[in-house]
């Protein structure tokens, strides 16, 4: 399986996993770090940890070098993700080459990347939840900034089906180009 993928992506520098993923929200202190935590942990999970490299960051830079929102620490610790440790950055051109998968949490931040991004990250550019499967109807992770603790159990919810589809895709090897779709 891990073969085939570093077939397909060409090989990688010795000093970073073979395949990387950025995930991508708007200030990178709620959803997209929570995406990271939660994929990184069910990475781990699934031993795949070395293999795949998996950070975050946002389409605006209002919080870079801040933790996340402290009630999105508390909602994924709860749950067993610490993601206190992550500090938010804004998307650098270098992550359209650096990362193979540059994953949006809602339509405005694929759009976004899409619009930033060099013509031949085209395909590698995408939403996060179509690899739902529980939450297949379910197109977009919402932002819980403004609402309710609540919220953020919820973007939990989603991010752990999302991300067990993601893991389930990596482990049969399989790439996510173009339209990305449960496997």
């Amino acid at each position: 399986m891990i073969d085939r993928l570093r077939q397909w992506l060409g090989g990688a520098p010795a000093s970073e996993p073979p395949l990387r993923i950025l995930m991508v929200c708007t200030g990178n202190i709620c959803r997209s770090p929570t995406a990271e935590g939660v994929l990184r942990a069910k990475l781990a999970a699934a031993g795949l940890q070395a293999q795949v490299g998996v950070a975050s960051a946002g389409t605006q830079g209002y919080h870079t070098g801040e933790a996340p929102d402290p009630r999105a620490i508390r909602a994924a610790l709860q749950r067993g993700y610490d993601i206190a440790g992550l500090q938010a950055r804004p998307v650098r051109a270098e992550d359209f080459t650096r990362f193979h998968w540059l994953l949006a949490l809602d339509r405005s931040h694929r759009d976004w990347m899409v619009k930033h991004a060099p013509p031949t990250a085209g395909g590698r550019i995408g939403l996060l939840m179509p690899l739902a499967t529980r939450y297949a109807s379910v197109e977009e992770v919402p932002d819980p900034y403004y609402g309710a603790p609540a919220g953020f159990e919820h973007v939990l919810d989603l991010l752990e089906d999302a991300c067990d589809g993601l893991v389930r895709r990596v482990t049969k090897g399989e790439p996510l180009t173009g339209e990305l779709r449960p496997g």
